[in-house]
């Protein structure tokens, strides 16, 4: 699963015909059909066609999957494309599947847990940080002022996290 990463789910059927709800995690939504054919994580590999652009993703078409209750058999499913097929990143950009799991330590150092998920509610990306002593997750946004430095190599991130946060 290192080389693979997670570029949509799939929400449950749509209409009766074997088509599916798709939701995209791509920055151009519509380019998940360019990465055709995804696997689960079963590695079971669909062909994906895009019919309609729906409310909250797609409606499409997944190789192997004619009916109505072969869609719906398939929801939450989460899809992936081999790293290879995606676009190269500029700089400052990343995969979240390359942020999860990450150390994060603050600016002296001490380390304050590691990157659970990554989460984004459209007004930007939040870190969830999980670590010692916490008794929940903490949401850090991922900005530069508040996440300096990503250094992937080492597996952390450089945290300078707002007063009170931690």
């Amino acid at each position: 699963m290192a080389d693979l990463v997670c570029v949509g789910a799939i929400a449950g059927s749509f209409g009766v015909r074997g088509e599916v709800r798709l939701k995209s995690f791509c920055a151009d939504p519509e380019a998940i059909a360019e990465y055709s054919p995804l696997s689960d994580e079963a590695g079971v590999s669909y062909t994906v066609t895009l019919t309609r652009s729906i409310k909250n993703g797609f409606a499409a078409l997944l190789s192997g999957v004619d009916t109505k209750e072969q869609a719906d058999a398939l929801n939450g499913v989460q899809l992936f494309a081999p790293r290879d097929r995606l676009p190269d990143l500029g700089d400052e950009e990343y995969y979240h599947t390359d942020l999860i799991g990450l150390r994060v330590l603050d600016t002296g150092g001490t380390e304050i847990g590691t990157i659970r998920s990554v989460h984004d509610h459209g007004a930007g990306d939040l870190l969830e940080i999980q670590g010692p002593g916490m008794k929940a997750s903490v949401l850090l946004p991922f900005t530069r002022t508040c996440v300096p430095t990503v250094d992937l190599g080492s597996g952390k991130i450089i945290a300078d996290p707002p007063d009170g946060l931690f």
